[in-house]
């Protein structure tokens, strides 16, 4: 009986870890993160952004291209200083999304 609840009390703790490996990601896979579509007009802001962002180099939520015009599919970021969509924060840890830059393919992973 002892190394039933041993083997039960080791399947539970490996699931515990797991889980945070196995959510899903914070964009949808229409490219909206509460309601907010992910492409347009964007201003970085130092504080009470909509999104609070953090760039990676793998396993990103949402691959961003930065375009001059026509932000118009999802991943596609103008950066302004009025007239946004939406505002972002750039930060270290505990980001609402996380975005890798790319030149090429941007959107949804």
């Amino acid at each position: 009986m002892r190394k039933f609840v041993v083997a039960v009390m080791a399947f539970f703790f490996t699931v515990a870890l797991c889980t945070p490996v196995l959510a899903a990601s914070a964009v949808s896979s229409d490219g909206y993160y509460k309601g907010i579509r992910l492409c347009g007009k964007v201003k970085v802001v130092s504080n009470f952004a909509d999104i609070k962002v953090k760039i990676v180099d793998s396993f990103p939520d949402l691959k961003v291209k930065i375009v001059n015009s026509f932000p118009d599919d999802v991943g596609e970021w103008q950066f302004v200083e009025y007239g946004e969509d939406f505002t972002v924060q750039f930060v270290d840890s505990f980001p609402d999304i996380k975005i890798k830059y790319v030149d090429a393919f941007p959107g949804v992973n």
